[in-house]
């Protein structure tokens, strides 16, 4: 890169962070917080290895990290105002006809008791039970890039039948206890009704379970593409009342079922698998169609993955499959918020503190994912131009 290239792209990256500055000071109120949660936005995009209240003061110039730790918990803000903005700002960086929603969770691996929700629980991010949070996040993803766009922490039962600790962390009266995938649904709908647009809703397997999740989508006219295990329990329909599962259904299909397609751009080229999908009669509307969609690994010992589909009657399954290859953008934005702006190293316990510290993080995310989907537009072309292939970007 030459100096003048070089030069521009810290003038074009100091501008545009003035700029979210600007946009997200609103949501905070008074000067004083505006220019601490600048402050602590420069710090999460900093090198700072450990985004702690300390290092980030130091890094700020502060001599102590008393407004920096403030912020996080006495001061008062709106963090779901943030958090709107921060969606409003993604969206219209990332904004697409083929976007994406996909809901995930993640884990947060804590050493003591008392933050809140914190239990022994399975961690996806630790791959075992181990003493943690777990987050329930959803990410918007378009061919220009992916961002976090909300964000909900998950109370364990025994946290929300417990009122001494919910009022040691702060926990609203009006939180009660919610499965992942009830936190799903009314995530979603909550996105869904502020406007935000896909053309499919992604999930795994967790959240592909839910019947409810998916008739809510249904009744919406919402495309979604979620994953099952093998032995989810399913009817073809079409009159026949007799239930089997996906490995069941797989297993009776013949060699030439299978088509070779792939599931988005990996770091070696395209991530090829065998894909096939079987017709479920399920709904009668000519406009949209169930299926249940068949991955197949291209390995000695094939290995593969389900996922119920409900689409316009028109997807082909070449489309199918490159959307169910896209779950992977949100865990793309939990490595990058994690590896590089401090998704995990938050110090906050209370309700409020977890909220607020998500929902800067997010805010970090969002301008790196505006800035790279500024370098794709220009890479093709004009800066509204769409990419030459409906390819998800990396």
């Amino acid at each position: 890169m030459s100096v003048a290239e070089w030069s521009g792209s810290l003038l074009a990256w100091a501008e545009e962070l003035a700029a979210l500055k600007a946009r997200l000071g609103p949501a905070f109120g008074r000067r004083e917080l505006r220019e601490t949660g600048a402050a602590f936005v420069d710090g999460l995009l900093s090198g700072v290895e450990r985004k702690t209240g300390w290092l980030m003061a130091e890094q700020s110039g502060a001599e102590r990290p008393y407004r920096i730790q403030s912020l996080l918990g006495r001061s008062r803000w709106d963090a779901d105002r943030l958090r709107d903005e921060v969606r409003a700002y993604a969206l219209e960086a990332l904004e697409d006809a083929d976007a994406v929603l996909v809901v995930d969770e993640t884990g947060f691996v804590k050493k003591g008791e008392h933050s809140v929700g914190v239990a022994r629980q399975y961690s996806g991010a630790a791959g075992r039970i181990e003493n943690s949070q777990i987050g329930v996040f959803l990410a918007y993803a378009s061919r220009y890039g992916q961002a976090l766009i909300d964000r909900r922490l998950y109370l364990p039962e025994k946290w929300a039948a417990d009122a001494r600790r919910r009022a040691a962390a702060s926990v609203p009266e009006t939180i009660d206890f919610a499965t992942k995938p009830a936190m799903a649904r009314e995530m979603i709908a909550a996105n869904l009704d502020a406007g935000v647009t896909c053309a499919y809703v992604l999930g795994d397997a967790v959240y592909g379970a839910d019947s409810g999740l998916r008739h809510m989508l249904e009744k919406r006219e919402q495309p979604y593409v979620l994953a099952v295990r093998s032995n989810h329990f399913l009817r073809v329909g079409g009159g026949s009342l007799q239930g089997t599962t996906p490995e069941d259904l797989a297993d009776a299909l013949e060699q030439d079922a299978f088509a070779c397609h792939a599931a988005g751009e990996g770091a070696k080229g395209p991530r090829l698998y065998d894909w096939a999908r079987v017709r479920l009669h399920w709904r009668k509307d000519a406009r949209f169609a169930h299926w249940l969609l068949i991955r197949r690994s291209r390995g000695k010992t094939p290995e593969r993955a389900y996922y119920l589909v409900y689409a316009p009657a028109t997807a082909t399954l070449a489309e199918l499959a490159g959307v169910a290859g896209l779950r992977w953008t949100i865990e793309e934005c939990f490595e990058r918020a994690k590896s590089d702006l401090g998704l995990d190293h938050c110090e906050a316990r209370s309700w409020r503190g977890w909220h607020r510290h998500m929902s800067l993080c997010m805010a970090a995310l969002a301008f790196l994912a505006k800035l790279s989907a500024e370098l794709r537009r220009r890479a093709w072309g004009k800066p509204n131009e769409r990419s030459p292939s409906p390819t998800i970007a990396a």
